[in-house]
């Protein structure tokens, strides 16, 4: 069955449609998996995101947080009167 999707997802990405190739990449892996065949072919990869080219090591597959449009990097604090109070030493 891995061998026909093979097939089938190498003449996706011959006629250029790399949607249908990429259903056929998620349900092989699915395959691969353990999973049972007809679960595989119902499954919605359409959401799943895959690892960044170069990443390395634990945690780099997890999603990174985006902040809302409008919000902005709070300034950062100035080094010079960290931790200094205003009141003059006795």
């Amino acid at each position: 069955m891995i061998g026909q999707l093979r097939r089938e997802m190498a003449a996706a990405a011959d006629t250029l449609d790399f949607d249908r190739a990429r259903q056929l990449r998620d349900r092989i892996a699915l395959l691969r998996g353990g999973a049972d065949p007809e679960a595989a072919a119902q499954a919605d990869t359409s959401g799943v995101t895959r690892h960044q080219p170069g990443a390395m090591g634990l945690g780099t597959g997890r999603e990174r947080p985006q902040p809302p449009p409008d919000w902005k990097k709070p300034r950062k604090p100035d080094p010079m009167t960290k931790g200094r109070s205003r009141r003059t030493p006795r």
